[in-house]
């Protein structure tokens, strides 16, 4: 019999790989979203790829009577908590509602987890949590509680209150931090939504090379790295699919946390290169203030994850570049 995996936002971009990678390795998945910051369309792109639409409910976790009628109907074996506001420069904005958003409505789930039993989860974390202190590369060892931005400090709220529920009431939790995922999905059906202002440096820069958009804000010029503009680090995305599913695999204590990276670090001047030297063509960009929440330089160690799960990335930076490319070209 197959297992039950309930997915929370599962159009957005990563998690809509998430829903092809896990019923394609054999597991049934229950999918809820409230379209707050994502596309219905994303369930079309999911059928081209698998050939059909998984089971799926536009449901809002503030709703908690709504969200427990799903539990009523499927009998669960984990849950896959992806759901929450997720922009760092919005929650400096509005940060009272990413803290009702993201903590409170995450609550209702797991109350409902707690009163049918569903005791598994993996977690969907961030970067964001490791305190402004720390020195990068940064580890799971590392401390948690300076965060720079209120994003960060709904992560670091729900990472403690999961950590009580494996302590105190018997959950399981795989605690999942990510930092930058780019590229999409293989079949080219899946990718980071570019119908919206992108958030993230790639797809930003991807819009300025096919003229969707005029110019790159490149935020800060004096940051003590390697040519003064902040330095991040990359994952392909079907890496990062290969890791979840070994890392749901392999679940075996209370509390698990790793950090999700490639071990290899790159600055905002230097990506701009190397896409340009892919596609053949200036990237226009212009050097404005550095934002109040960014950091000069935010990567991580992987190590624990190769040590314990035998877990490495296979797909080089250029190649996600090249593929990013091609996709955008495909458009």
């Amino acid at each position: 019999m197959k297992k039950i995996i309930l997915i929370t936002w599962w159009t957005g971009y990563i998690w809509s790989h998430w829903v092809v990678a896990f019923e394609q390795a054999g597991y049934k998945t229950v999918i809820v979203d409230n379209f707050s910051n994502s596309s219905i369309y994303t369930l079309d792109w999911i059928k081209k790829v698998i050939w059909y639409k998984p089971d799926f409910f536009e449901v809002d976790l503030k709703n908690k009577d709504d969200l427990e009628e799903i539990f009523e109907k499927y009998n669960f074996d984990w849950v896959i908590h992806f759901a929450g506001l997720k922009a760092v420069w919005e929650s400096c904005e509005k940060s009272t509602l990413y803290f009702d958003n993201n903590i409170n409505w995450s609550n209702n789930l797991f109350l409902l987890m707690e009163k049918f039993w569903v005791k598994n989860i993996v977690f969907s974390s961030s970067a964001t949590v490791y305190s402004s202190e720390n020195i990068s590369p940064l580890d799971e060892n590392m401390t948690t509680w300076k965060t720079t931005n209120p994003y960060g400090t709904t992560k670091f709220i729900l990472e403690n209150i999961l950590q009580d529920l494996a302590k105190f009431s018997w959950f399981r939790v795989m605690n999942l931090r990510y930092f930058n995922p780019i590229w999409a999905h293989s079949s080219w059906e899946l990718w980071e939504n570019s119908e919206w202002l992108p958030n993230n440096l790639l797809p930003f820069i991807m819009k300025v090379a096919t003229w969707e958009l005029e110019e790159l804000k490149v935020f800060g010029w004096d940051y003590k790295t390697i040519d003064w503009t902040g330095v991040r680090d990359y994952i392909d995305v079907v890496d990062l699919i290969d890791w979840h599913l070994k890392a749901y695999e392999n679940i075996s204590s209370w509390f698990q946390v790793y950090n999700l990276w490639v071990w290899k670090w790159v600055s905002v001047l230097e990506m701009i290169s190397e896409i340009e030297k892919i596609i053949w063509k200036k990237i226009n960009y212009k050097i404005v203030e550095r934002r109040a929440w960014d950091l000069a330089e935010v990567y991580c160690n992987p190590e624990k994850a190769l040590k314990e799960l035998w877990w490495k990335t296979r797909i080089s930076l250029k190649e996600s570049l090249e593929n990013s490319w091609k996709f955008y070209n495909k458009k």
